[in-house]
């Protein structure tokens, strides 16, 4: 994406891009439907470093935080490499305040304040639908031998949306509607490089009544994928306490599991799947942040995926046998997701370490 095109934010609450963000080396400018609402203007701290002025900044209470978050989204995404934002203010804002009571900003002086890197990805508000509500309040069952936090019932539609800007698209993860995406994924499960792996050829009865099977679990989460609405994929997330998973490692309680698959040969290759890997496992980790691992366990001679996880960042655990497959189980932590920035292309930002961190 050309660095002067205005860039879309907060796209779980602004999804017809009309919040933007137009940056160059001397100011981020934020526009809600083309009117300038917020102009910082940029100076360079040091290389991975950013300082900024609030010049302008206007709207009401709910617009100027959304209007601040905006600038900050934008920011990291411009640059990459940038390890931390520091905005200096003329005067006091309640934007600025509710930020900082949020986490999003550290205050360093009466009148100046720093976001990290690490505090913008870890926000839930500019990509789940959901906002920056409160975690799930834990309360454990019981479900057959396996005691476990009561899980919430996820809201239909759209669970969390982000613009990539190396594909100029919108990106989103939504929940699977029978009704809509039931012929897509029959035709997925049947062709031949799907089938390999996953097995479940069958007609569109059957894949009704698989899905319908996966929204009635309580523990499974069926997921398609969009770019700029036209779905490519299947997601199956799933809490791993309650999951075959369990018996072969030590399962925590929040710790996730994913099956995913792309059945649109257009979004294949490098592009699409930083994008949409990235993003799921950043979905997961925003969903409930006392989630610290995702797993998954793909089929022993799935080399192309095993090879993927590796990129992405998933620690090699160990291989083991399910009855239908024998499999390697990895694993990804949330510490190496945010520390190590593997939301973003590993061709843009280079980790801040080496190594793998179960």
């Amino acid at each position: 994406m050309n660095v002067h095109t205005p860039l879309p934010v907060l796209s779980s609450l602004y999804p017809d891009r009309q919040l933007r963000a137009h940056c160059t080396d001397q100011r981020i400018g934020v526009s809600l439907n083309d009117l300038c609402h917020l102009e910082l203007l940029l100076e360079p701290a040091s290389e991975r470093s950013l300082s900024g002025t609030l010049d302008r900044l206007s709207g009401n209470e709910v617009q100027q935080t959304h209007l601040v978050l905006a600038a900050c989204e934008a920011a990291f995404a411009r640059w990459p490499n940038l390890d931390q934002l520091r905005l200096a203010t003329a005067s006091s804002h309640v934007a600025i305040d509710s930020l900082v009571a949020e986490g999003l900003f550290q205050r360093v002086a009466t009148d100046k304040v720093v976001c990290s890197a690490h505090a913008l990805w870890q926000q839930t508000r500019p990509w789940l639908h959901k906002g920056n509500a409160a975690a799930y309040p834990q309360h454990f069952v019981q479900s057959g031998p396996v005691r476990h936090p009561l899980r919430p019932a996820p809201l239909p539609g759209t669970l969390y949306s982000r613009f990539i800007p190396w594909l100029g698209q919108t990106l989103t993860f939504e929940q699977v509607d029978l009704q809509r995406d039931l012929p897509a994924f029959n035709r997925w499960m049947n062709t031949p490089r799907v089938a390999r792996f996953w097995e479940e050829q069958g007609s569109l009865e059957a894949h009704r009544a698989y899905l319908q099977k996966q929204l009635d679990d309580t523990h499974t989460l069926p997921l398609v994928g969009r770019f700029d609405g036209q779905s490519f994929g299947y997601f199956e997330v799933y809490w791993a306490k309650e999951d075959r998973i369990a018996p072969f490692y030590q399962a925590h309680d929040y710790d996730r599991g994913l099956h995913l698959l792309v059945g649109e040969e257009a979004f294949r290759g490098k592009h699409f799947y930083t994008a949409w890997f990235s993003s799921i496992c950043h979905y997961l980790f925003l969903d409930d942040p006392r989630t610290q691992r995702i797993v998954c366990e793909p089929r022993h001679d799935n080399y192309r995926q095993i090879a993927n996880f590796d990129r992405s960042g998933f620690a090699k655990i160990k291989h083991f046998d399910f009855p239908h497959k024998h499999a390697l189980l990895v694993m990804l932590s949330r510490e190496r997701f945010f520390s190590d920035r593997l939301y973003t292309p590993l061709d843009v930002v280079q980790p801040l370490h080496e190594g793998t961190i179960a």
